[in-house]
């Protein structure tokens, strides 16, 4: 059996690539094994990208909410997983049906309150180098200013740009809640399920096509990545002062536990003496 840690990148070095993302580029080949292309089928195109998705467990994802309002039947829709170029699959590459659709019962379609989603494959996934599930976030971790976090997404590089092929990553920063919430940013809509993260000028934000795929960050004692938010909504793309929104997602442990049981991933006792010490720090985005 295929075991690695969650949250691990097999095809990466760590200590060459953290470093270098200053903003959006194409992602090496590898690099967000846990980064899925949900895709809906059409008569006359077939299947096309609708939304990103993110890795949990061997039979699940999670996505955002909002990506599934048109097509809610699951025979719609498929997982495409170890997905680098959109149109060139590799031997690596692997496809899904989904089972089920699961949409957070309080979801609100007008101000996005809610916007998380769980797809359950027909059949499990079997793990590989290029598809792995990312670890989920505990509430308790403190993230520095230091701490690296990244967005990845085959969405538009602009608000009328076209999609990208090729999946693209870029770092964000966390932006308080204090200030993204300020009556010349966003004035109040972001609520504590929610949080902002870009940079104040727009030079990196997520678009159209992004929605559902993970906004994650590596912490380096454990040298693991943990999934933070999912990318939810934003006003338009890029603009100064209107940084991409996403769901908070430590805030929605208990809803996610009843699709946690087939987790294939175990703790080890490392990870156990981290999440003990990670009890007296507290999580870093400003209310």
């Amino acid at each position: 059996m295929y075991k690695k840690k969650c949250g691990t990148r097999p095809v990466m070095d760590e200590t060459v690539s953290i470093n270098r993302i200053v903003g959006g580029r194409d992602a090496p080949l590898g690099a967000w094994p846990w980064q899925v292309s949900l895709q809906v089928y059409s008569l006359g195109v077939g299947y096309h990208h609708i939304c990103g998705g993110v890795v949990i467990t061997n039979n699940s994802l999670l996505t955002a909410a909002h990506c599934i309002k048109r097509w809610k039947s699951p025979e719609f829709w498929r997982a495409v997983f170890g997905l680098h170029h959109l149109y060139h699959p590799q031997y690596y590459t692997r496809e899904r049906q989904i089972k089920r659709i699961i949409i957070h019962s309080h979801f609100n379609k007008e101000t996005y309150e809610n916007d998380i989603a769980v797809f359950i494959f027909k059949n499990p996934i079997k793990f590989n180098d290029y598809i792995q599930p990312i670890c989920l976030f505990p509430s308790s971790l403190f993230l520095g200013n230091d701490t690296l976090c990244y967005i990845t997404g085959w969405g538009t590089a602009d608000e009328k740009g076209e999609k990208k092929h090729i999946l693209q990553e870029a770092r964000v920063d966390i932006i308080p809640q204090s200030i993204c919430n300020r009556y010349d940013w966003y004035g109040g809509i972001v609520t504590t399920n929610m949080f902002c993260a870009g940079s104040a000028s727009g030079a990196v934000d997520s678009c159209q096509g992004d929605s559902g795929g993970p906004l994650m960050c590596y912490i380096q004692d454990v040298a693991q990545y943990y999934l933070v938010g999912i990318t939810s909504f934003g006003r338009g793309c890029g603009r100064p002062q209107n940084p991409g929104i996403y769901v908070r997602l430590d805030n929605y442990s208990n809803w996610l536990k009843p699709f946690l049981q087939s987790r294939t991933t175990t703790m080890n006792i490392h990870s156990v003496l981290i999440l003990l010490i990670l009890r007296c720090i507290t999580f870093h985005i400003s209310l």
